[in-house]
């Protein structure tokens, strides 16, 4: 009998709702050095397992549509760089790709609006009676864009979501800071080389071996 990639959670523990911390390397390639971690390790799994929130009506509306083919055409370029299962119910997901707007933030100058989010937390969590630490993430990506501007944002985000907390200082990166006037739609060079130095650093996160 097959073995299910992406169980449903049993039950859920939630530990840290602001896990981040600075990162004490003193050499990584690509912008590892600006990537944050947890006290256990990268916020990293070997498989993701993804929800896509679904279009609704019946026919959806022209928004909705345009929303999805964006993020999913962001999430089949990431797709092509690492493991990543598409799931049918919240449940299932390490990862929920939301169609919302994220709520504006506090800065120092004022109330700041953004095009995307990623909010991160660690859980333990149980599937198919093995407890296991995960990272949990939440991707929100306003519906209120151009196609184009949807998918860089969606592509920037999941970079997050799957374990780039933290930004690259050229522009033609799709982890960028600040991306040029042309959005980004694929990884560089470098955002290949950070994702897989980061795949190959020691996690706590996802192994049931370590944690019984």
């Amino acid at each position: 009998m097959p073995v299910e990639p992406c169980p449903p959670a049993q039950e859920s523990r939630l530990l840290e709702t602001a896990p981040l911390i600075r990162s004490t390397l003193s050499q990584a390639p690509g912008y590892g050095l600006s990537l944050a971690t947890t006290s256990m390790g990268p916020a990293s799994l070997q498989q993701w397992c993804v929800w896509v929130e679904p279009v609704v009506g019946d026919p959806p509306d022209r928004w909705q549509k345009r929303w999805l083919t964006a993020v999913t055409a962001a999430l089949d370029t990431w797709s092509n760089h690492l493991p990543v299962v598409l799931v049918n119910t919240p449940e299932q997901a390490h990862v929920r790709l939301l169609r919302q707007r994220p709520p504006r933030r506090r800065t120092a100058s004022g109330w700041r609006a953004s095009n995307g989010r990623s909010r991160l937390q660690l859980v333990k969590v149980r599937r198919q009676g093995v407890w296991r630490f995960e990272p949990e993430v939440a991707v929100l990506v306003s519906p209120e864009l151009r196609a184009t501007a949807l998918q860089a944002t969606a592509l920037h985000e999941l970079g997050h979501a799957f374990g780039l907390w933290g930004h690259s200082p050229d522009p033609g990166d799709a982890m960028a800071v600040h991306q040029g006037k042309v959005p980004v739609l694929q990884l560089s060079d470098r955002d290949r080389e950070t994702l897989n130095w980061l795949r190959r650093k020691d996690t706590a996160f996802g192994d049931p071996k370590q944690h019984p």
